[in-house]
């Protein structure tokens, strides 16, 4: 783990390095491209959001709540077997 650590410290301590390298210029022009496309996100994400609670009739649908392992197409007969199989092993246990 602390060689894993270790690799990890000195990747990025590489790429420190690098950035370091690089004139201020770029270092600008990079910066500016980053906030320019998390700003353009930022207001994708923020526009998305009020399109939909907009778009929205403020009603909400009230169901009942159903067990997913009912819906499965099962075989009632099956079901009802394995009942009937459940009840008889629970009354040779009590003899």
């Amino acid at each position: 783990m602390k060689k894993l650590r270790t690799n990890i410290d000195r990747y990025f301590d590489k790429l420190d390095n690098r950035w370091r390298r690089l004139p201020l210029r770029k270092q600008y022009r990079y910066t500016l491209y980053f906030f320019t496309a998390y700003l353009l996100l930022t207001v994708g994400v923020v526009f998305k959001v009020w399109y939909d609670t907009a778009k929205s009739r403020n009603d909400m649908q009230i169901e009942h709540i159903e067990n997913p392992i009912l819906k499965k197409n099962e075989n009632p007969a099956r079901l009802q077997d394995t009942l009937t199989t459940i009840f008889k092993n629970k009354l040779y246990e009590r003899k």
